[in-house]
């Protein structure tokens, strides 16, 4: 009997205001803080709600890289990236509503393995039908730009 994969599944955290910067993150037996820097009144425990929204795309960006490259038998070897975001600061300082807060969005993607340019880009190509940070980003208006490099 072949056992099923859930296609769907609840996501669960919690959070804990700590001041009005610094929030504590549970999720599964994690804790982890998300705060602002000292400049913004926290203390600069954590990375911002904002760079965590970056960093979270470069995370899920080499799993699912990862994933990709396997399933199509590419040897990628170990991911190294670089993101840069322009972000409209409006809404956060409450000026007035931004629709696409992340305006712009480039991830460079290095690899180290034995992948050629092309496998590389195939990868790409691959990891962005099912990256769903990058989903969330190309959905929410952000301009993505994702570009893979061999290392």
């Amino acid at each position: 009997m072949a056992i099923r994969m859930k296609t769907s599944v609840t996501l669960k955290a919690s959070g804990q205001g700590k001041s009005h910067a610094l929030t504590d993150i549970s999720v599964r037996n994690l804790v982890f803080p998300i705060d602002e820097p000292e400049a913004r009144g926290g203390t600069n425990l954590g990375p911002t709600p904002t760079e965590t929204a970056i960093a979270a795309l470069m995370g899920c960006t080499n799993v699912i890289g990862n994933k990709c490259a396997e399933s199509i038998g590419v040897d990628i070897g170990n991911l190294r990236m670089e993101a840069s975001c322009e972000f409209d600061r409006r809404g956060v300082t409450l000026a007035e509503e931004i629709d696409v807060p992340f305006t712009s969005v480039r991830l460079d993607v290095y690899a180290d393995g034995a992948a050629s340019a092309e496998q590389l880009e195939h990868v790409g190509n691959e990891t962005d039908k099912y990256c769903p940070l990058a989903k969330l980003f190309n959905a929410a208006g952000t301009k993505l730009v994702v570009q893979w490099h061999k290392e």
